[in-house]
């Protein structure tokens, strides 16, 4: 127990991208819901620190640590036979000859545990949000209310968005993994909305830090009404937008697209009132007839040099 805690109390000091490297990835498992408050440095605006100190509200469960201990075992033991047999769980030979994948679909609630659904009541806003299975269990049904009312904090200048995101896969121990979409190059989803614009966000994990809030998006018009929609989406449509940045012309997102993280859906097009998005399943598609790497003019940098 002492052992423990002065671990976690060292990890503390050391700094935040220390322990999230070294601690999260071996303790993590154990002490999930306890420790991921050590790295969360969110505060809404206008509210008081936390005066209690990070390791106190670490629980220290020796039973519950031996189960999760058999768990994400036995998770390894999963992950090492699917290697051995090939990517996927797949003979290598129908993996790279596989044109269409589906990646999440939606038939009960462990489907929708895979996703996470969130909104400005995160930073005081009065937008409301909600996810659960459509009519027959055949579909995800997304609605809610937005609300652009700007919370009186001080500091907050806009508000009024809702949003649903995959959540990233996790490996054994707390690893971080990826999703390898190299052999695809579209997004095949069927969807209903209410002929609101959505924004559909592809997460990356980049390499260099001053990229680690880089965010890929394509507007997704649904047209409303009682008919369902395929909407089949180009991975060289995606558009960089995180801090108001351009499109990187020297990497495009489709040369990135084996360190995928997730993916997910937004909602904030300035207009209160009641919305609404069904999605029967997303997938991938590897469409030979197009051909487009990257669907946007590029600017050579310094042409006169």
């Amino acid at each position: 127990m002492t052992v423990t805690i002065t671990l976690l109390n060292s990890a503390y000091l050391c700094g935040r991208c220390f322990r999230h490297k070294v601690f999260h990835p071996l303790l993590g498992p154990l002490l999930s819901d306890s420790v991921s408050k050590l790295y969360s440095s969110y505060r809404r605006p206008g509210s008081q620190p936390e005066k209690k100190k990070s390791w106190q509200n670490v629980d220290f469960s020796f039973k519950k640590g031996i189960d999760v201990l058999k768990t994400q075992l036995s998770m390894l033991k999963k992950e090492t036979e699917d290697h051995l047999i090939g990517p996927r769980g797949q003979p290598f030979s129908q993996y790279l000859l596989e044109q269409t994948r589906v990646l999440w679909e939606f038939r009960s609630q462990e489907d929708l545990n895979k996703w996470v659904i969130s909104s400005d009541v995160e930073i005081g806003g009065k937008s409301e949000v909600y996810l659960k299975l459509g009519r027959n269990n055949q579909a995800a049904l997304l609605y809610g209310t937005l609300n652009t009312e700007v919370p009186r904090d001080g500091e907050t200048k806009y508000s009024g968005y809702c949003s649903m995101r995959a959540k990233p896969p996790v490996g054994s121990f707390a690893r971080k993994k990826y999703y390898d979409w190299s052999n695809f190059n579209s997004l095949y989803l069927r969807v209903r909305g209410d002929g609101r614009p959505w924004m559909v966000n592809i997460y990356t994990d980049p390499y260099f830090s001053h990229q680690k809030d880089d965010l890929y998006n394509y507007f997704m018009f649904t047209r409303g009404g009682p008919y369902w929609e395929e909407i089949k989406i180009p991975f060289s449509k995606f558009f960089l937008s995180s801090r108001g940045r351009v499109q990187d012309d020297q990497h495009p997102i489709w040369l990135d697209k084996a360190s995928f993280l997730t993916l997910g859906f937004t909602i904030g097009d300035k207009v209160d009132g009641p919305f609404q998005l069904e999605i029967d399943f997303i997938g991938l598609l590897n469409d030979r007839a197009h051909t487009e790497e990257f669907a946007y003019e590029m600017y050579e940098k310094n042409p006169h040099i």
